[in-house]
């Protein structure tokens, strides 16, 4: 456990001094806040820009319901320049150490693969968490004073599926940072493959079971619908699944390298 939290620590301080733990909160909730304010007026920006000719507004657009704005939160910007940016912040989170040759002197210590990969996932995912939270109920704030009003059960329970997919996020690109060597190709694999993922969503309920981007669609139904889904139970264990073997993959690649270095 202690030496646990002095790789906790060691991250904490690494990312205080990247300043990570002030630009990635920030940019979520500036994230979160262009989608209410923009759905909002962007009806009176068109309206101004076209002087009423040639621009029709589907008043759909402008009669949105606070839970679908919200939704759009998370699907609109959550899921593509959200994505981006956690990328860009962790693509470096194993490959960085590997290249400096740090990743092979903690091998060295009495620091056993699974305490070094706990103390890398856990502080990064609060990271992620703590900035995804901020942005939604950054979004939340300005949908309950510009649209309707979402009861705040829903808010959190369609926070906490989201999550899911961001704890997978996470550990999908500590893989990818721990498997290549250059920075731009982890920047590039995980950015395609994360967000083929979420466009892939709806194309089969058979997909939609075994991809961990359902997690996102589920959060944006319950807020559209204002219910659970019913399968919000099982494509939680699926994604859980999914990140476990991903975690595992981690482990053996680092392990082998441990032992090819005794």
């Amino acid at each position: 456990m202690n030496t646990f939290y002095v790789l906790v620590k060691k991250e904490g301080v690494q990312m205080s001094r990247e300043l990570k733990v002030i630009w990635l909160p920030v940019v979520f909730i500036l994230l979160g806040m262009t989608q209410p304010i923009v759905t909002y007026y962007l009806p009176s920006i068109l309206g101004a820009l076209g002087s009423g000719k040639g621009i029709t507004i589907d008043p759909v657009l402008a009669a949105q319901k606070g839970g679908e704005v919200l939704a759009g939160t998370l699907g609109s910007q959550f899921d593509q320049l959200g994505l981006i940016i956690l990328t860009v912040s962790m693509m470096g989170i194993i490959q960085t150490e590997k290249a400096n040759g740090m990743l092979a002197f903690i091998l060295t210590r009495p620091v056993t693969v699974r305490t070094y990969l706990a103390g890398k996932i856990i502080s990064n995912y609060l990271l992620a968490a703590s900035g995804v939270a901020m942005g939604y109920f950054a979004s939340y704030l300005y949908v309950d004073f510009l649209f309707t009003k979402v009861p705040i059960s829903q808010v959190m329970f369609s926070l906490l599926l989201y999550l899911v997919w961001i704890f997978f996020v996470t550990s999908f690109i500590t893989m990818l940072s721990t498997l290549f060597k250059s920075q731009s190709m982890i920047a590039v694999v995980a950015i395609v493959l994360l967000i083929g993922f979420r466009i892939m969503v709806g194309i089969s309920p058979v997909v939609d079971f075994i991809n961990p981007a359902s997690m996102s669609k589920l959060a944006m139904e319950l807020l559209i619908a204002g219910s659970i889904p019913s399968r919000a139970m099982e494509h939680s264990i699926v994604t859980l699944v999914w990140t476990m073997l991903i975690l595992f993959v981690t482990h053996h690649w680092i392990s082998s390298k441990k032992n090819n270095s005794d």
